[in-house]
């Protein structure tokens, strides 16, 4: 991230700009010093050449002030000089000799370069720019005192701390940079930086990463430790952000110091933090912030805390794994990202180069020289530096024996090393490249000329030969993009070892770029499977999370789906209402077909009961219409109107097959017909009923001498009371389909998870209209039939009429208020049984007796009796 105050320092170096300077005198004006009040230890290394390179690389990792008494001022000087670091500047002289030797890109000019260590200090790194502009051991700005010097552009820094100052004076001077490893999203402003460029991405794409691998194994309940700085501050926010965009929750931010702390107070915020880690639940913990070795140290101190969890870490500590010494039993089982570069230096003359690296050879290095003291422990020339050294380390120096080789240095020759600054000098020099092929080809004229890559170079950084014969660009924020690695790490005989789980691809759609396994890593769990850091247990499928009093979103109590929905997925927020045809299975994961409720002839045994009983009374309709129609001359038949006795009977009988109609699946055509059907032919049974009691009634009055009741003895009136009353019943019917016919109706509310295929009345009032017709009909007869049960007849056919619209009414009376109260199929059965049983009623009661006398006592069934019965 950006400098703790990096508008300072470009504020000063503005200052510095405008005083005026000569060379060769710096100590006559004291603005042309950086800094009169310190002096450093520079490590400088110069290669002077038609066209420079200025490198600005952290070879060591910290700096410390002292001073001698005989000494004017505070000097700072760097140590700890960091192996892996001091391999990219030999990537980089290595790299730059080999242009050199083969003249394939700069024919008759050779590459120089100006590099300085920055120690990771921002300031340290402006003077350094500085002193590299104007070629001079103290600082001249906005000068140089090297004749001739061209310089192209320069290789900036790995630290975003030491870049942005960096980035900011070189914007004002117009030199294009290339960064191997600052990842502050500040400098893709390209208004501010215009001639920035890096080779990797921001920190929005570290922890956009990070975020999609927590979320892939589930760990959304992490605990955070960050650097307590100004850049530990930034990624904060910024991972953040990319956390609650991923559902991931944070159990608790503690800060670490990125100095050691043994004050009471930071002793005390020590004590408090070990206790936050023991007492979280999460398992996962993510590390966040500039890595240094004070901050490392300091992590060291919750090992005890940490052992037993897995860290995540950001990309910054990644790259610099050789901090994973200062703790490596709480990094051991830690999960990380790096970037995937395919860029390699090979040849026959990497081996033997790296071998003549030896402070016998270039005593001039004094960056090989420390290397050789802090790793071989070997005295060096300069008396003070020894002294100096075995107080930091205390450790004693020996007189080595000359056989020392730097590639025997851990983290040197390490088989993870990239060669990122290489790179970065691979692409500055094909933009020079192409810079020249284009001055060449515009202007001949200008070949003789110097270059001046100021305000210039940065429009050629496009189309650089990379691998498999790809051009290479850059974004149009100055990034180049490439694909991650996500790496486990372990150490294996104190050396890092970092397995390869898994890869997010730069490119292609957001939910296809993460891949992960297949992997076989022991992860720091009971179990050694993968660990598991949540807030709440999953919430499987046919459940969905609900809040619960906690703040967090990751703390959830899991509730079963509502009726009528199913959840397929673990953890979902929400259920997904089934389609009304379908409804959730018994455990509430898939939608499956509803069951289908109604009279089935296959899976119902009433249906069956039901056909039976219909059958059976058909047949015994037919069989008592066989009986009257054989013996249709017999008194008992004839008596009373035996037309009317056989319309009733074929009204009965057709009574017992509409029950057919409410068996099965019903459909429009049969809903319509099943009420019309059985209202048309009771309508038809109860008015030939009455017409009997009314022909009864006319039969008694016309035995009277000198009755006028005479002339309506016969079949007309009874013929025209049953055709009367059944087309009144038929109008009704014919008014109910004409204006809302019943049809087919699908239930789906009344029982859950079923459908009561059932039949709709459509009209309510036409329903009704013809079951009231139908009892208006049959209380008139019975009204009639009671009042003329005690009339002298032959056979008493009114008592008959009188039970059989009794027991009619009953029925039916009794059938509305249980048709009304049942539901599917057995408001069908209230039905069929109220047809079934007043059908039978009618027929049991006005037909046994006759079919009784017709059939066992034939000595009734005589003129003789039905005269003898007349006349009593």
């Amino acid at each position: 991230m950006a400098a703790n105050n990096p508008f300072k320092v470009l504020i000063y170096v503005v200052v510095l700009c405008v005083v005026p300077c000569r060379c060769g005198a710096p100590a006559e004006n004291p603005a042309c010093h950086l800094n009169i009040i310190e002096t450093y230890e520079d490590y400088e290394y110069i290669q002077e050449g038609d066209i420079m390179i200025g490198g600005i690389l952290s070879m060591n990792a910290l700096m410390i002030d002292y001073m001698k008494e005989s000494d004017a001022y505070k000097k700072r000087m760097c140590v700890v000089v960091l192996p892996q670091y001091y391999r990219q500047l030999v990537d980089f002289q290595l790299l730059i000799k080999i242009i050199n030797y083969e003249q394939s890109l700069f024919p008759n000019r050779t590459l120089g370069y100006h590099i300085y260590d920055s120690c990771g200090q921002a300031e340290k790194a402006v003077r350094s720019v500085l002193q590299i502009l104007s070629g001079t051991r103290e600082p001249v700005p906005n000068y140089s005192c090297v004749a001739n010097r061209n310089i192209a552009g320069f290789i900036g820094d790995f630290s975003s701390v030491t870049t942005v100052p960096i980035a900011q004076i070189l914007s004002l001077f117009g030199y294009s940079q290339i960064s191997s490893g600052a990842t502050d999203p500040l400098l893709s402003d390209r208004v501010t930086y215009p001639y920035f460029f890096r080779t990797v991405q921001t920190d929005h794409y570290h922890y956009l990463a990070l975020s999609k691998t927590l979320k892939y194994f589930g760990w959304t309940w992490i605990g955070i430790i960050r650097v307590d700085d100004y850049e530990g501050g930034n990624e904060h926010q910024l991972l953040t952000k990319y956390l609650i965009i991923h559902g991931i929750c944070a159990d608790f931010t503690i800060k670490i110091s990125s100095f050691l702390d043994t004050t009471p107070s930071g002793l005390n915020e020590e004590t408090r933090n070990k206790q936050i880690i023991q007492k979280s639940s999460a398992r996962i913990i993510l590390l966040c912030g500039t890595v240094s070795a004070a901050s490392a140290s300091s992590l060291s101190k919750y090992t005890k805390e940490l052992i037993e969890r897995t860290l995540i870490l950001s990309y910054a500590l990644s790259v610099n794994y050789h901090m994973m010494d200062y703790a490596m039993e709480i990094f051991n089982g830690s999960l990380g990202f790096m970037q995937y570069l395919a860029f390699y230096l090979h040849g026959p003359s990497l081996k033997p180069y790296l071998d003549s690296l030896h402070p016998s050879n270039n005593p001039k290095d004094k960056l090989l020289q420390d290397i050789w003291m802090q790793n071989h422990y070997c005295l060096s020339k300069d008396k003070s530096k020894n002294e100096h050294y075995k107080r930091v380390y205390r450790d004693e120096l020996r007189n080595c024996t000359g056989k020392e080789r730097l590639t025997n240095v851990r983290y040197f020759d390490d088989a993870l090393h990239i060669p990122q600054v290489a790179f970065a000098v691979h692409i500055m020099t094909h933009a020079i490249h192409n810079m020249q092929m284009y001055i060449d080809q515009e202007s001949p004229i200008k070949r003789k000329n110097k270059y001046n890559y100021k305000f210039q170079l940065h429009h050629h950084f496009k189309n650089i030969p990379f691998e498999d014969n790809e051009a290479l660009n850059f974004y149009e924020n100055g990034e180049f993009v490439t694909h991650y690695r996500i790496y486990y790490c372990t150490f294996v005989s104190h050396k890092t070892h970092m397995e390869i789980i898994g890869v997010l691809l730069s490119k292609g759609p957001s939910d296809q770029q993460l891949h992960i396994g297949p992997f076989e890593v022991t992860w720091k769990s009971n179990d050694s499977q993968i660990p598991k850091s949540q807030c709440s247990d999953n919430c499987l499928p046919g459940f969905r999370k609900a809040p619960n009093n906690r703040t967090q979103s990751c703390c959830y109590d899991c509730v079963p789906c509502s009726e009528g929905e199913i959840s397929n997925l673990t953890d979902s927020e929400k259920c997904i209402r089934c389609p009304d045809m379908e409804w959730p299975s018994k455990n509430r994961t898939i939608c499956i077909a509803r069951t289908e409720i109604f009279l089935s002839y296959t899976n119902d045994v009433i249906s069956v009961i039901f056909s039976s009983i219909s059958v059976l009374f058909f047949l015994i309709t037919v069989l008592i219409l066989g009986v009257f129609i054989i013996y249709r001359d017999s008194p008992i038949v004839r008596a009373n109107n035996r037309s009317l006795s056989f319309l009733l009977l074929v009204s009965i009988k057709l009574s017992f097959l509409s029950v057919f109609l409410f068996l099965g699946r019903p459909v429009d055509i049969t809903c319509m017909l099943r009420n019309i059907t059985f209202g048309i032919t009771f309508s038809i049974a109860v008015s030939s009923l009455l017409a009997k009691t009314i022909m009864v009634y006319i039969a008694f009055k016309a035995t009277k001498p000198g009755s006028s009741w005479r002339k309506w003895v016969g079949v007309k009136l009874s013929n025209s009371v049953v055709l009367f009353c059944s087309s009144i019943q038929i109008i009704i019917c014919m008014t109910w389909l004409a204006i809302s016919p019943p049809f087919q109706e699908l239930d789906l509310h009344t029982y859950p998870g079923t459908i009561i295929i059932q039949c709709n009345e459509g009209s309510a009032f036409g329903f009704y209209s013809v079951i009231g017709y139908m009892g208006l009909l049959a209380a008139v007869s019975f009204v009639l039939a009671f009042l003329a049960r005690t009339l002298p007849d032959s056979f008493n056919e009114a008592k008959y009429i009188t039970f059989s619209m009794l027991l009619f009414c009953s029925v039916w009376i009794t059938m509305i208020p249980a048709y009304l109260s049942t539901k599917g199929k057995n408001t069908v059965c209230v039905e069929i049984f109220a047809i079934l049983t007043s059908s039978a009623g009618l027929l049991a009661c006005i037909f046994l007796p006759k079919c009784y006398i017709t059939l066992f006592r034939p000595d009734l069934n005589t003129k003789l009796h039905l005269f003898r019965n007349k006349s009593s």
